[in-house]
């Protein structure tokens, strides 16, 4: 049983949650997310990029799943291949996004990888300013994608592969939030992320991935990268509309770029920072009259 003082201590907690401004919310859990994959990047060289992708996924999706239990108890939340097909995307977005960090600074490969929720926002419209946005961010992408740009072409390509994985990731994810509780969907669908991710994984990362450093910061970036966006966004979508979450979160890019300048000391230089800015003005335009999305960053 919880004492008297604990359950003073989380109602004053809930409280302090329940008036922090949700501008101030939303930047704390992208600059989450970014600090996690900023973290992520000192495994590579032990574990691999996939070693790195499945100690963080097998961590998330085991905390997920403490703080969802239903997710295993209950089997007719509703169709399993949704969840099966969310852990799909989570598996490949993460993996390749990882692999793309590895290759490209992290701003740089955030804001190719943001073409994917740009597109599934825009997708089926019939304004004439959405194709606008669509253009200024690709322009921003060819811009990195450019000879004056000296940026690795394969991580560019593995980020935009990201993206499309991601944009399938919110396409699914709405079917299963339409279908199951949104986090018990989630928990479930990242245990079988980490599961397809195993087998590269534990190929990649050996007997090293099982040393204490390696376990420790996993959990690190577990908890930085994907319990923390995962817990606020889905509470702050409860609170905002969702044109308003999709402005809030399109500064993904930018907020990426800040956490690798201080965090791992990445120098954008004037046609980087100009490309990253096209796709967070894109972005945010493209997510005025936003329709409702899954909450969640991947």
């Amino acid at each position: 049983m919880e004492t008297a003082g604990a359950q003073a201590a989380g109602a004053i907690g809930r409280r302090a949650f329940e008036r922090a401004p949700a501008p101030v919310l939303i930047v704390a859990a992208a600059f989450s997310v970014q600090s996690g994959a900023a973290l992520a990047t000192t495994l590579f060289d032990e574990a691999g990029t996939p070693g790195t992708v499945f100690v963080r996924t097998g961590f998330a999706g085991l905390i997920l799943l403490a703080l969802f239990p239903a997710a295993l108890r209950r089997r007719r939340w509703g169709p399993l291949r949704y969840a099966v097909g969310l852990g799909v995307a989570l598996a490949c977005v993460n993996s390749l996004f990882y692999a793309a960090i590895d290759r490209v600074p992290l701003g740089v490969a955030v804001a190719v990888e943001f073409l994917g929720p740009l597109t599934v926002a825009v997708a089926g419209s019939r304004r004439r300013i959405d194709f606008l946005w669509i253009a200024l961010a690709a322009g921003g992408v060819a811009l990195l994608g450019s000879p004056t740009v000296d940026v690795d072409r394969v991580g560019l390509a593995l980020a935009l592969a990201a993206g499309v994985f991601w944009a399938m990731y919110i396409v699914i994810g709405k079917r299963l939030g339409a279908t199951w509780p949104l986090g018990e969907g989630l928990a479930l669908s990242m245990a079988i992320a980490a599961v397809l991710v195993a087998p590269p994984g534990l190929v990649s990362g050996g007997v090293d991935i099982f040393t204490a450093r390696i376990l420790v910061l996993g959990l690190a970036v577990a908890v930085l990268a994907s319990v923390i966006p995962y817990v606020l966004e889905l509470a702050l979508l409860r609170r905002l509309k969702t044109s308003t979450f999709g402005i809030l979160m399109s500064l993904g890019p930018a907020v990426a770029a800040l956490a690798g300048a201080i965090l791992l000391s990445q120098r954008l230089g004037a046609f980087e920072l100009l490309a990253i800015t096209c796709v967070v003005v894109a972005s945010i335009g493209a997510n005025r009259d936003a329709r409702p999305t899954v909450p969640a960053e991947p």
